[in-house]
């Protein structure tokens, strides 16, 4: 009995000095460099937000966070490495709706997304915005869903690409307002708006920072955001909601780590991204961009990606939607 108490005892020491050493571990991290991936080539909106965020980490936390693009796959590549890598706080990912949106695109992705990754923090929302050429009848949505439903046949849809938010937000559109229109993907929100300029298509849903100076200059029409409410950017564009009740199709991203990474990491991650969304000089970096904070705990990063998972996987199953 002795012997076995003794084991006992000792089996007990190793658990508390186990849990005590992580704890210690989390509370040091990090103690070198942390790499964020982001799944797009750099400059894109992905790509400057996931460097203002280490920017601002590294000076809060005195180590480097490193922004790596791994572009690829429509960011599943970078996704996988992530979650291949160890839980150890030192591999992040910037996600975004794109991924909500790949869980149901794709149908043998080698990872299920919202269960292998631990979220950290949302941080910001982009509106993209209903525009149409600048000689377009409609003045409104109300306007454009009556042309819509009046000609058939006659308006078509361009988009960044197949199964992107953007084309999404237009099937999301089509099926509440109950219109339809004919969608035509391009290689990006360049040459979508490259086509929209020409004639080609007569609506996009792309995003606001690709869109506002031809929509200030005049060469574009912007009927609404898709954001649940207006944007500080365009502050006399309503909302699509305020037409169409309940609509949301804006893109989002933020920060998550493997599956099983320490909950201490999480918390002072979680901390960090909260007070940079609150610093006046980075929001209005972000705002220049015509992002908007989302910030919050990591479990409302959490209802987030499963909200948003559940939401395209509607649109993406009633549209019979593929990838290219």
């Amino acid at each position: 009995m002795p012997t076995r108490r003794r084991f006992l005892w000792l089996s007990a020491g190793a658990g508390v000095l186990l849990v005590t050493s992580r704890v210690a571990r989390a509370q040091e991290y990090p103690v070198r460099p942390v790499r964020i991936l982001v799944g797009f080539a750099a400059g894109g909106n992905f790509d400057i937000v996931a460097r203002l965020i280490a920017q601002w980490a590294s000076d809060q936390l005195h180590q480097p966070f490193i922004v790596e693009n791994r572009a690829g796959a429509s960011s599943n590549l970078a996704t996988e490495a992530v979650i291949r890598s160890p839980a150890d706080g030192y591999t992040l990912l910037m996600a975004g709706a794109v991924n909500a949106v790949n869980a149901t695109l794709y149908d043998n992705l080698p990872f299920t997304f919202a269960a292998d990754v631990t979220p950290i923090a949302g941080l910001t929302r982009f509106p993209n915005v209903l525009t149409v050429g600048a000689s377009f009848p409609a003045k409104d949505v109300a306007g454009f869903i009556a042309y819509a439903k009046a000609n058939p046949g006659k308006v078509n849809q361009g988009s960044s690409g197949n199964g992107t938010t953007q084309h999404l937000a237009g099937e999301l559109f089509k099926s509440m307002a109950g219109v339809d229109f004919l969608h035509v993907p391009y290689k990006g929100a360049a040459q979508a708006i490259t086509a929209l300029l020409g004639g080609q298509v007569q609506v996009l849903f792309e995003p606001l920072p690709a869109s506002i100076e031809h929509i200030k200059a005049g060469r574009i029409k912007a009927l609404a955001v898709t954001t649940a409410a207006r944007s500080e950017a365009l502050p006399g564009v309503p909302a699509i909601a305020e037409s169409l009740a309940g609509y949301e199709a804006s893109g989002w991203n933020g920060l998550c780590a493997p599956r099983g990474t320490p909950s201490a990491i999480v918390e002072k991650l979680n901390s960090v991204v909260n007070a940079g969304l609150s610093d006046p000089k980075l929001k209005a970096k972000l705002s220049d961009l015509g992002a908007v904070p989302i910030g919050g705990t990591a479990g409302d990063f959490a209802r987030l990606i499963a909200d948003e998972t559940g939401k395209w996987a509607r649109v993406i199953k009633a549209g019979n939607i593929k990838p290219t």
